[in-house]
């Protein structure tokens, strides 16, 4: 790295504007009316494929980016035929430009791409705009060391592509591991192991919490947990809260704690998939429960009735029980149905010891892989950065 940097040190960068060194080439609006049969990736205001078409109108590498909706600005880069629709595709001037230098470097001008953003109701931005960023280029009177250089700028950042690339497949990987042992290692045969239902007076008990809002939220006071952050940031077992409400509020509202070791499973969501969801609350402190969600208190290991929670078996039996709508929820009766297997407390720490290391291998932000590949993405930020960023008076000396 040392040896390209004191390359660049130095050399003679032209800053031309994107428009004068690449076509900018609109899309041709489709819709899955007109659309053909095919498996052809159809480019248009989302970050992902809008669906799939039978024909193309690029071949190669190529860049697009989105034209219009939420995502419009967002840059992509192809190497297969693809149809861009309501996005434009850049296609530099190969003699002068390696396309994915291009490409990183769009990707560093991410967040100035997406304030191009026009329109009211749905944001659009135009090839038009685009075209006015500026691209260095270095050493433009030599277009063989030119290219050159961007080359090796290209093939180290895209080493560290290539890593996240590999290590994002792995994660994919032992997650559907992870599922599979989750789901042999809970399932077992019914005449070794009772299966008894969740709300049985030797098994447990389901408490719903109380209403608050979240205007009631602050940041520190009374542990509390709203049924939204269920989704987005508890997952197996939890200690500690993001949010908190005041001790007032709890007196006054008679707002209900789940203690330690309780079961906090979420009751509402906009999809049955959302519903049930547990996490084990091993905090000291008791936790608010907002009324979305119920607290399991049970004779069992905490963290053993967190992950059966997570089970296609869990999920198969509450189904029936949810309520459809807007908003689906499900009540202290049909979560109490479900039958728990319950095997000795020692096998279900056993069991709960195994699936410890598959979630933090799979799910753990200070270790495991999602910390390795953040920490790769964090890495190839840094040095797309500093290989990308030129000073505009620089000289060739």
């Amino acid at each position: 790295m040392s040896k390209l940097e004191s390359s660049l040190d130095g050399i003679y960068i032209e800053w031309k504007c994107l428009g004068d060194v690449a076509e900018l080439k609109r899309g041709k609006t489709i819709t899955k009316k007109n659309k053909k049969d095919g498996d052809i990736p159809v480019i248009s205001g989302g970050q992902k494929p809008a669906y799939y078409n039978g024909d193309y109108n690029r071949d190669g590498e190529t860049i697009t980016i989105a034209g219009s909706g939420a995502s419009a600005g967002y840059v992509m880069y192809w190497n297969q035929p693809i149809f861009v629709s309501d996005a434009f595709s850049v296609l530099p001037e190969p003699s002068v430009l390696e396309i994915r230098y291009i490409y990183h470097l769009l990707l560093n001008k991410q967040s100035w791409i997406y304030k191009l953003q026009k329109g009211v109701g749905v944001p659009h931005v135009y090839p038009k705009d685009l075209a006015k960023l500026e691209i260095p280029i270095p050493c433009p009177d030599n277009p063989e060391k030119s290219l050159k250089i961007q080359k090796e700028i290209v093939r180290i950042l895209d080493t560290f592509t290539e890593l996240t690339k590999e290590l994002t497949k792995e994660l994919t990987a032992r997650k559907k591991q992870y599922n599979y042992y989750r789901e042999q290692l809970l399932t077992f045969d019914e005449k070794e192991v009772k299966y008894l239902p969740m709300d049985d007076d030797n098994v447990g008990e389901f408490i719903r919490g109380k209403r608050f809002v979240k205007t009631d939220m602050i940041n520190e006071g009374v542990p509390c947990i709203h049924y939204g952050e269920m989704y987005t940031h508890y997952g197996t077992w939890a200690d500690k809260t993001k949010s908190f409400v005041s001790k007032d509020l709890v007196e006054n509202k008679n707002l209900r704690l789940a203690e330690k070791n309780d079961v906090i499973i979420v009751a509402a969501g906009e999809t049955i998939e959302d519903i049930g969801q547990g996490t084990a609350w091993l905090g000291q402190e008791g936790v608010v429960i907002h009324d979305a969600c119920f607290y399991y208190r049970s004779t069992l290991n905490p963290k053993y009735v967190a992950y059966f929670t997570k089970t296609r078996q869990f999920h198969n039996q509450i189904r029936k029980h949810i309520r459809t709508g807007k908003i689906s929820a499900i009540n202290a009766k049909g979560l109490g149905k479900t039958l728990i297997p319950i095997p000795p407390i020692e096998e279900q720490k056993r069991i709960v010891k195994i699936l410890d290391k598959f979630n933090i291998l799979t799910n753990s932000v200070s270790e495991g892989l999602p910390k390795e590949i953040e920490l790769r993405k964090k890495q190839y930020e840094y040095y797309r950065n500093k290989l990308l960023t030129f000073p505009k008076d620089t000289v060739e000396v």
